[in-house]
C-alpha cells in the first residue's frame, strides 16, 4: 500500500527529519498552519505507518566506538537466511542489517570500539551462526554523508 501524502504533510515531514524533537508550535509557525493541524497531521502518520518513530543520533565516536566497519556475509544457502538473521539480530554492535543481491547475500553495519572488538564479534559470533559461509569486512575511514531524503 502506497500512502499518498499532500504538500503539508510532506513539509511536517521535512522538519521532523531534520528536528525530530520540534515543537509542534514551531512546526506549525514555520509552515503556515496551527497547531492543531499539525498534531492531526502527525497523528494520522503515525496511524499510518509514515511515521514509525523518532530517534536520535549519538556520536559514538565521542562514546569510545571509533570503528565503523561493513560486513558482507556470505550465506551457505539462500534458505538459511532467516536462521542466520536471528542471530544477528542478538549482536548489540550491528546497527543495520539488509538482504542484498550482487556479491553478498547479507550486508551489515557495525559500529565498534577497536580492532580487537570487532576480531571477538567476527571470529566469536559472526562466524559461528550456522549458515555463515564466509565474511569480507570494510573499514570505514570517514563518513563523508548522513542524511535522510527531503520528500518532494
Amino acid at each position: 500500500m502506497i500512502v499518498e501524502l499532500d504538500s503539508l504533510d510532506k513539509d511536517i515531514l521535512n522538519l521532523m527529519k531534520e528536528n525530530s524533537k520540534l515543537p509542534y508550535a514551531e512546526m506549525a509557525s514555520k509552515l503556515h498552519s496551527s497547531v492543531g493541524t499539525i498534531h492531526t497531521r502527525i497523528k494520522k502518520m503515525e496511524r499510518l505507518g509514515v511515521i514509525q518513530k523518532t530517534d536520535i543520533q549519538i556520536n559514538y565516536g565521542l562514546l569510545g566506538y571509533d570503528i565503523t566497519c561493513f560486513i558482507g556475509i556470505y550465506l551457505n544457502k539462500s534458505r538459511d537466511y532467516d536462521q542466520v538473521v536471528k542471530g544477528l539480530q542478538k549482536i548489540n554492535e550491528i546497527t543495520d542489517l539488509h538482504y542484498t543481491t550482487g556479491q553478498y547475500s547479507m550486508f551489515a553495519k557495525l559500529v565498534l570500539k577497536d580492532t580487537q572488538h570487532l576480531r571477538e564479534i567476527l571470529h566469536d559470533q559472526i562466524q559461528t551462526i550456522e549458515g555463515v559461509q564466509r565474511t569480507d569486512t570494510l573499514l570505514s575511514l570517514h563518513q563523508s554523508l548522513k542524511r535522510k531524503i527531503k520528500l518532494t
